[in-house]
This record gives C-alpha cells, structure tokens and sequence, in this order.
C-alpha cells in the first residue's frame, strides 16, 4: 500500500476509533512510525485528509444509494431484499462512522463538506422513497402522497443520525447488532403498510435480532 493509502486508512481507523476533533496529524505519524514531515509531504494539513476520506465515503455510498432509484417500479424488490439493501448502506456509514458521530460540529469547520453531505442525504431520501413505493404497492392501506413524503421523511432522519443515537445509548457494542438494529427499526417504520407475507419476514427480522442479542450477552 502507498504510504498516501496508508495515511488515510490510519486516520480513517484513528478517526473513528479516537475522535476525529481529538486526533492530530502527529498522532496519525506516530501510528504510522513516518515523521510528521512525511505526512506533511502527502496531506498539508488534517483539513485535506478528511476532505479526501469524506470523498472516498461520498463516492462509494452514492454508488450504493442509486440502485433501488435506478430500479424500474413495474419490478418491486421484496421486503427481504430491500432488508440486506439497507443493511449494506448502514455498513458502508459505519465504516466511516466518525462523521455521523460528530456531525454538527464537523459540518460547521468543514463548509464543503457540509455542502456534499446535503447531497447525500438528498439522495438517501429519494432511496428511501423508491423502497417505500416498491413495497407500499402491496400495501393493505391506502397511502397518500403527503404521508408517504412524511414516512420517508422519518426514514432518512433515523439512517442519518442512528450511528450517533447508538453511540450515545450504548457505547460500544457489537457493529452488526447495531446496524441489524438500525435495518429494523427502519422497517418498523414500513412494516404496518405491508401485507401479511411481508410482515411475516419482518417479524423473521425481529426474531434474529433477538438471537443476536443473546450472543452479544
């Protein structure tokens, strides 16, 4: 690995693991045993190296985001599909989970930053209304537009700002509990507008998410 890919996976880890407001570029060299003058040789500063990370995150979750978009209605995904979808953007947002657990703060020293985050979450709404569309088209109630435009309203809110719920909550635990969690409680939201095939999977969810409390003691 060059040592430019090596400075942003350290920092990302130490980002994450430490605090991003609370880890220096020496202490990324020192992790790394480079000087900090080598650093300084590929990243000016810690303002370049987040900016880099933040557009590596932006990159990969937008590739992530379009797919339910870019999918026809006329071809719903299941509740099961669209449970492993969600699961893999809640993974891809934990993985640079510093971001969402600092975000105010971040979003006020970091003002383009600031401005691409609201793309995202931009894009992850209109996600989430494709996904509300497909299964709501199988839905035992009739949902207008207003409340369909509130639901994912309510939806985006809790993908955008669950890393930094569970953080508070629990401290550390188990990342797959935590995104299995977050997956749920977004199809709690869905689950009382769809049929009872649909809700007999939820219902599956539920009892896994259960399971792997048990394991997590």
């Amino acid at each position: 690995m060059k040592t430019r890919d090596r400075i942003l996976h350290t920092s990302l880890q130490l980002f994450n693991e430490e605090g991003e407001e609370q880890t220096t570029t020496v202490d990324i060299a020192n992790e790394m045993d480079i000087s900090p003058g080598n650093l300084y040789y590929h990243f000016k500063g810690k303002d370049q190296i987040i900016a880099e990370i933040f557009h590596q995150y932006e990159v990969a979750l937008s590739g992530t985001l379009t797919a339910p978009i870019e999918r026809p209605l006329s071809s719903p995904g299941n509740v099961e599909e669209n449970w492993y979808y969600l699961y893999v953007v809640l993974e891809e947002m934990y993985q640079y989970r510093f971001f969402y657990h600092n975000l105010d703060n971040i979003l006020q020293r970091y003002p383009e930053i600031r401005r691409h985050f609201k793309r995202l979450i931009q894009l992850k709404r209109a996600t989430l209304y494709a996904i509300c569309q497909t299964l709501i088209q199988q839905s035992v109630i009739d949902t207008g537009e207003q409340q369909l435009l509130g639901l994912v309203d309510n939806m985006t809110l809790n993908l955008t700002f669950w890393l930094s719920y569970d953080q508070l909550l629990h401290d550390q635990r188990d990342p797959s509990v935590s995104i299995h969690q977050g997956v749920l409680q977004l199809l709690t939201m869905v689950a009382p507008y769809l049929g009872d095939d649909q809700l007999s999977f939820y219902r599956d969810c539920e009892a896994i998410y259960a399971s792997m409390l048990e394991e997590a003691g």
